[in-house]
Formats: structure tokens, sequence, C-alpha cells
């Protein structure tokens, strides 16, 4: 548990308080390794950020950015969110220690079940949107909700904690600001981001829209061949609900779904409206019967799960290449454009460009 006292950026050694243990996973700029806490005997993951070094460099995160989700993760304390526990900074690397959250991605957990009702399916999903409430209510956007940064605390009890990890994206948006930037994960960012619009709380909610389509189907509502081809049927809102997987979905469930991919952002449903809704509160005994008779057609689900990771690997191998082909090239040339920025420590089809935020002038 972090305290009120503890320092944002602590310039010691991090082994000087830990024992580094094996590494638990790794992005493009960043590693997560176990770590026990010497004076405790805790165990934590600390995770080991590479810093940009000069700003023409391509490599390594910006300091500001790191900054900022210090900051945020440092204001933050739910549940369903993960914890900060540490910060440390050495000339190359920020090493945020972090809860170890363990349980591995709520998916795979599903994927290994032999059988899922919608009921069941909704108290996870809650504690996702709990999470997400926590954070809104603070008025704090996520910006890279997905399947793989929803994570287990522990798998092996009755009921796992969801976790909501990586705020690397996360912005606080603040009243009279705007914010316009190009992020996030194809798959799962909102048409707003895509068409390069003012930004809100509203994103996440139709990201979750997205996971709550994979979670009872297994296939992905806009994922393409390209990541260009994934962002146009976000644009056009290209998606259906193929009776393949959806033939034993309640119509509540796809209510639900429907009220989050809502283009229009002032039609989309809020995180309380969708805390609300009859699928997650049902408002009398038919509607928490049909929760209960409702059933994920979990073969579907395995297949087309597997098949969506197998599509992400293989784009990874591509955005890998190209990122080497642009180091070779050097830094690019300026433009009027927004800059493209390569500093996600994520190993997705994930888009980053330079923010470019201001504030409103008084007659807009």
């Amino acid at each position: 548990m972090r305290t009120s006292g503890m320092a944002v950026f602590k310039q010691q050694k991090v082994d000087d308080l830990y024992e580094i243990g094996e590494a638990l996973g790794s992005g493009q700029f960043a590693v997560v390794k176990r770590c026990r806490e010497k004076s405790t005997g805790l165990d934590f993951a600390a995770k080991f950020i590479k810093k940009r070094v000069s700003r023409g460099s391509r490599r390594g995160v910006r300091r500001e950015a790191i900054e900022r989700e210090v900051h945020l993760l440092q204001s933050l304390q739910h549940a369903n969110i993960v914890t900060l526990h540490d910060v440390f900074e050495s000339r190359t690397d920020v090493v945020l220690v972090l809860e170890l959250v363990s349980g591995g991605e709520l998916f795979d957990f599903l994927a290994q079940k032999d059988s899922l009702c919608e009921e069941e399916a909704t108290q996870f999903l809650k504690q996702i949107l709990e999470g997400v409430r926590y954070l809104h209510s603070k008025r704090i956007a996520h910006f890279d909700l997905k399947p793989e940064n929803i994570i287990l605390l522990d798998k092996n009890v009755p009921v796992p904690r969801i976790k909501i990890i990586d705020f690397g994206l996360a912005h606080k948006i603040e009243a009279g600001t705007e914010f316009k930037e190009i992020f996030g994960t194809a798959e799962f960012v909102a048409p707003e981001i895509v068409n390069y619009e003012q930004l809100g709380l509203e994103a996440d909610m139709w990201s979750v829209g997205v996971i709550t389509y994979i979670l009872l189907s297994g296939a992905s509502p806009f994922l393409g061949d390209t990541k260009q081809e994934t962002l146009g049927n976000v644009s056009a809102m290209n998606y259906d609900f193929d009776p393949e997987f959806f033939g034993t979905t309640s119509e509540l469930a796809k209510n639900f779904i429907r009220g989050l991919l809502e283009k229009d952002t002032r039609k989309r449903m809020t995180i309380e409206d969708a805390l609300d809704h009859p699928w997650i509160k049902p408002s009398n005994p038919r509607q928490a019967l049909v929760k209960r008779l409702s059933v994920v057609n979990l073969e579907n689900f395995r297949r087309q799960y597997i098949r969506r990771r197998w599509q992400l690997s293989i784009r990874i191998v591509s955005l890998c290449n190209h990122l080497t082909r642009m180091m070779r090239k050097g830094p690019p040339k300026l433009s009027g454009r927004p800059e493209r920025e390569c500093d996600s420590d994520q190993e997705d089809d994930v888009m980053r460009f330079r923010p470019r935020s201001r504030k409103r002038s008084s007659t807009s």
C-alpha cells in the first residue's frame, strides 16, 4: 500500500530495496519483472520503462508521458484498478513498482471454462464498469481499454477480481480544454479518435462496448485484415450481430452493446447508464431469468478469440518491421500534420501521435 508521503521519483537504485526476479512480460519499451520488497517480504511487479534520451530519438518513452502516468496512478485507489506502490528513476529508466496481478487475462480465463451464462459474464463486466466509474468520477479517461488490459488478481478463487492495468495513454479531461489526439489500439478506438475530434470520457464507453461484443462471441466487431481496414470499419460503424456467433445471445445484451457502440457521443451510454442498464441491473425477475438462461457459445468464443490473437500476432510482426525501417531512415521531417509517435510500451497495433491540446477561446 502506498502512502501519501511517497516520493514521486526516488533516485536510489531499485535493487537496494527490492529483490528483482524473473520477467513476467515485455513490451516495445518496457519489461515487467517480479520483485520482492526486502523490508516486508511482499511481492510486487516492477515495470522498467526505457526513457527517451533525446527529442530526436524514437526509442523509449518521453519522460513527460511517464510523469503523467505516475501522477494519475498515485491519485487512484480502487479495488478494480492496479495500485502503484513505488517509483524509481535512473539515467536510462523509470521503474514503477506495482501491485502484482498474476491471474492472467480475463478472456484467457473464460476460454478455459466449460460453460458461461450471461449472468456470470455480467459479474465480470460489472467489475470493469465499477473501475471505469471510479476513473470517470475523477474525470480520467483510460483510452486503452481492451482485453489485454483487463487482468485477474488471482484466478484460483471462486469469483476472481478484475484489475484494470496500463495507464500509459490515460489523461485527465479538463473542463474547457480542447483535447484531440489519435492514439490507442485500432480495434478498440472510438470513431471520434479516428476522425480526430474532441475527446472525452465517452471514448472509454465505446471500448467497453467492443470488449462486451468480444466477451459474448469471441469475434471482434471491427477488426480487419489491416489497421486501415479496421479504422474504416470503426468510422463506418461496420458491424453486425452474426447469428453464428450471437444465436444464443439475449436481446438485452445486444441492446447494451448497441447503446455503447453509438457514433454520436451525446447518445452513447455513460458509465452510469451502463451500470443501470437492465442487462447489468435487471429491473424485474424476467430480465434476471433471461440472463441466467442465455449462454455464451464458448466453442465459438475459443475459436474466434484464438483467431483474433493470431491476427494480432501477425500485425505485431508487421509493426516491428515497420518500426525497424523507420529507425533506419532516421527522424522524419516536420510538417503541419501531427507527428507519429511510437512510444508505446505495448506489443499491439497501437497508434500514437503528438497530442494537441489548447484552451478553447472565449468565443467557442
